[in-house]
């Protein structure tokens, strides 16, 4: 149980890097040159992308430590699939902010 809370904690903060991406892109949409306010929203969410690496990271290792007899943890493949889902939608987000 504790597993999963961490690695949802860090996905959070992940999603929370990219709403950060989107409101600098928001706030700062005016802002000349444009591509400053664009490139500070990249770093928001390049750190996201890092966040969701690292709670997969993290997921994988604590299950390892885990065996059978402790407790029962999800599937290792789901943390695999949801911080992939995620770091392509932090791409696909980039993308979006670049083209505007």
């Amino acid at each position: 149980m504790g597993n999963q809370r961490t690695f949802s904690g860090w996905m959070a903060t992940g999603l929370g890097a990219i709403g950060v991406a989107i409101g600098m892109k928001a706030v700062f949409g005016a802002f000349e040159p444009t591509w400053a306010a664009k490139v500070v929203a990249t770093i928001f969410l390049v750190i996201a992308i890092v966040l969701f690496r690292a709670a997969r990271r993290q997921a994988c290792k604590t299950r390892k430590r885990l065996n059978d007899t402790d407790a029962e943890s999800a599937p290792g493949e789901s943390c695999t699939t949801l911080a992939t889902m995620m770091t392509f939608g932090a791409i696909a987000t980039g993308a979006i902010l670049w083209s505007l």
